[in-house]
């Protein structure tokens, strides 16, 4: 069956996916990560959410827990086999890159433990499509060099997308993307694509075009109402020719080169989901048909918007797709596979990493309590901070319309993961409300606090008064409290109209 899973995806290949059980392995990761993608949660206004939400995690940080990672890396490597010469290279150039560009280091370092995960996955025919821009796409190169082998190198694939805006500049304009493609062994699965002769896609569009066989000039038909329009206006004189060929017969095309000609999605494109980086259908359909087969698994481990999933379904390919953002991965499941794609989950995909009860969230809590903040600060709608906070400060944001006002409102968010919360906790949290522009705070507990307690933490929540919309009648507790199991069971802050909560489906593809 078709799988979706919530969480990072170094975790999930390491514990759910087995060796050499994919047949392609796709990867779109952001590198750029505090661009705008936070363009897909719009609330209904049209307005973007604040700068400072973490719609993707900012990762491209040297913090002590990335240079801890880094030190490990010489001991990682060689544990999946990876020659001791290119180890000691990748020190080397570790250490320079610490100094020079140390957002780089972390940005490989990260992608270096995910991949030689990924070359275990693959299958001996498979093959791995890594997209990237010219910021980043030589280091990743000499990084896959290393893991897959020189000798394994397939093709720089070139993807040019002539409908970008070009902009002023003091240099030329960008308006491509790479594709790296390495194969897991030397026999790796390839279906040749064809595509139309330069030509011929001249032809094609208008309607016709001629060649010669044997001496005898010939008609090729590609559509046969601008063909007749245009005899009927003297364009086209039928007795020239020797001969015609209708439009069933091969229209010329040729195989496909390293150099792809595909426009970048409109913004008004019907298949947008919101994504600023959203791939386009074709260019995924032209990866999965060139590298798989009917019945293959395409693995999509950064999947954001699912275009990849779309496009392996389309091709009857089964799909695994990842995501550490949970906004992603509920949109995907209701909207790109329910609504698009007319899949059931349960009976066409499962979804799995999403804690759906205390002991899940338990259990995400011991294991790695910053995943457990993330998701439940996501599950009441909100955002985490750019920090990674581990339990302690804010962790999140909720953002909701307030009317009158010309920006989105907030509520800091706090997730408790422990069992034993104290009053202190609490106090502090409300003079962090002080302090931050934000007119609401929230405290998210693990479990549901004892009457006593329970009474004592109302009586402080309550001396930071309400918060009153001029023109609204009821009024918003500045401070409240939600447990694990209240917002497995459905509840949520009470707030003015969080951005997004209300939109429809319609809508939501429509951002």
């Amino acid at each position: 069956m078709n799988r979706l899973f919530y969480g990072d995806c170094l975790t999930v290949m390491g514990d759910e996916l087995r060796v050499n059980s994919v047949d392609l392995i796709y990867l779109d990761p952001p590198f750029n990560s505090n661009r705008a993608y936070n363009a897909i949660y719009k609330d209904e206004t049209g307005r973007p959410l604040p700068d400072q939400i973490e719609a993707f995690c900012d990762l491209w940080t040297l913090d002590e827990a990335r240079e801890r990672e880094i030190r490990h890396m010489p001991i990682l490597l060689r544990d999946y086999g990876i020659d001791d010469d290119i180890v000691g290279f990748w020190q080397l150039w570790m250490n320079a890159l610490r100094r020079t560009d140390p957002k780089m280091l972390a940005y490989l370092a990260y992608m270096v433990q995910r991949l030689v995960v990924m070359r275990t996955l693959l299958r001996p025919t498979g093959s791995i499509y890594f997209h990237c821009d010219p910021t980043a796409s030589h280091y990743i190169k000499v990084v896959m060099d290393g893991i897959f082998g020189r000798q394994n190198f397939r093709n720089e694939i070139i993807w040019f997308y002539p409908n970008r805006q070009p902009a002023k500049a003091n240099k030329f304009q960008g308006m491509h993307d790479v594709l790296l493609v390495y194969s897991a062994g030397e026999n790796p699965k390839f279906n040749t694509v064809e595509v139309p002769a330069p030509r011929a896609q001249k032809d094609i569009k208008k309607g016709w075009g001629t060649d010669r066989l044997n001496g005898q000039r010939r008609l090729r038909i590609y559509n046969q109402e601008k063909v007749d329009a245009a005899v009927s206006q003297g364009r086209l004189n039928l007795e020239s020719f020797d001969g015609t060929v209708d439009q069933t017969q091969k229209t010329g095309t040729r195989p496909c080169p390293d150099v792809w000609d595909l426009n970048f999605l409109n913004p008004r494109a019907r298949e947008r989901m919101g994504y600023a980086t959203q791939k386009p259908m074709a260019l995924l359909e032209r990866v999965i048909e060139a590298s798989t087969d009917e019945g293959d698994i395409v693995l999509d481990p950064f999947c954001g918007c699912a275009t990849t999933l779309e496009a392996a379904h389309r091709l009857r390919r089964r799909w695994v797709g990842i995501d550490i953002a949970i906004h992603a991965i509920k949109r995907v499941a209701a909207i790109r596979l329910g609504e698009r794609c007319r899949l059931n989950e349960g009976a066409d995909f499962t979804v799995s990493g999403i804690p759906r009860t205390l002991e899940g969230g338990q259990d995400l809590w011991d294991r790695d309590p910053y995943q457990f903040q993330k998701w439940i600060v996501e599950e009441v709608d909100g955002f985490v901070t750019a920090k990674r906070t581990a339990d302690g400060g804010i962790d999140g944001r909720l953002y909701f319309d307030c009317p009158g006002q010309p920006h989105l409102q907030s509520m800091v968010i706090e997730a408790k993961g422990g069992r034993n919360v104290a009053i202190a906790e609490l106090r502090a949290l409300r003079g962090v409300l002080e302090r931050e522009e934000a007119l609401m705070a929230g405290l998210i507990v693990m479990e549901p606090l004892g009457n006593r307690k329970m009474l004592n933490f109302q009586q402080e929540m309550a001396r930071a008064g309400s918060l009153d919309i001029e023109g609204v009648a009821r009024h918003y507790p500045r401070m409240q409290l939600l447990s694990v199991p209240e917002i497995l069971a459905g509840k949520r802050f009470d707030t003015p109209t969080v951005m997004g909560r209300a939109q429809s489906s319609q809508q939501r593809l429509q951002v």
